[in-house]
């Protein structure tokens, strides 16, 4: 199983390194430039709300810069294999699954199915909402940001591609919160009760990384915060129902003679 997942995220890292010009110039150079479909989206969502032009980016005004002289060339490493760990996410699930499931038993095999099915839904969400609203929102922001008019942003080349695949990678990870939950409330670690107690400690977690993350406007910091506190939602709701049906599962007290 380990052999086969890692021919796969070779093969795909592989076909991601041959595909150079598409990788950098449309996926990762992408969100630098002010034609991004996030910052156009933001604009149109701005002047929607009449706004006007208070959500638009006008130009992105930073450089990028490699002071190493393998730096390109290891970047173009690393954001391969990070590449080839999201496309073969899928079949790596796939494996996953096919490797624990005749350990199972039926009726735990039945609850289990379709597990990597959703984890791969849940990891695809979670891409894309880091590429499309993390990312773009970060590099505007910090890309923009400056303390003095005589100091211009020339960014190097790793610190500005670290940023973007660790944010959209981590990102997907994040989002899987919720198939964690249900593995420990079927475990009976973690009960809805206590996903409840805390809640509000959550959302305030969630709104502090929200404003880390964003420009300081409170559309953004929406934007951002909404879906994880959906997340976090959908995970007391996925405890309760594990609970319940544990509960079920439990041999029940019978009297004693």
């Amino acid at each position: 199983t380990l052999v086969r997942a890692a021919i796969a995220i070779t093969l795909a890292m592989v076909a991601a390194f041959i595909a150079k010009d598409i990788l950098f110039d449309q996926v990762i150079l992408a969100p630098k430039h002010a034609s991004f479909i996030t910052y156009r989206a933001f604009c149109a969502l701005g002047q929607q709300l009449s706004m006007g032009e208070a959500l638009c980016v006008g130009s992105l005004d930073f450089t990028l810069q490699n002071i190493s002289m393998s730096g390109q060339f290891f970047t173009h490493l690393v954001v391969s294999f990070v590449a080839g760990l999201i496309i073969a996410f899928p079949y790596v699930m796939w494996e996953v699954w096919r490797f624990i499931s005749p350990g199972l038993h039926p009726t735990e095999r039945a609850a289990l199915r379709g597990t990597a099915f959703f984890a791969t839904v849940l990891f695809a969400s979670g891409v894309a909402f880091g590429y499309f609203l993390l990312a773009p929102l970060s590099i505007q922001f910090f890309g923009a940001y400056q303390v003095s008019g005589s100091v211009q942003n020339a960014v190097a080349l790793d610190s500005y591609v670290s940023m973007v695949t660790s944010v959209t990678l981590w990102t997907g990870v994040v989002f899987q919160l919720p198939l964690v939950v249900l593995f420990l409330a079927r475990a009976g670690v973690v009960g809805p009760e206590f996903l409840r107690t805390y809640r509000k400690h959550a959302f305030v977690v969630i709104l502090v990384v929200a404003a880390i993350l964003t420009p300081p406007d409170v559309v953004s910091q929406l934007i951002v915060s909404g879906p994880l506190m959906l997340l976090y939602e959908i995970s007391i709701l996925l405890a309760a129902r594990a609970m319940r049906s544990r509960e079920r599962s439990l041999p029940s007290a019978t009297p004693v003679p």
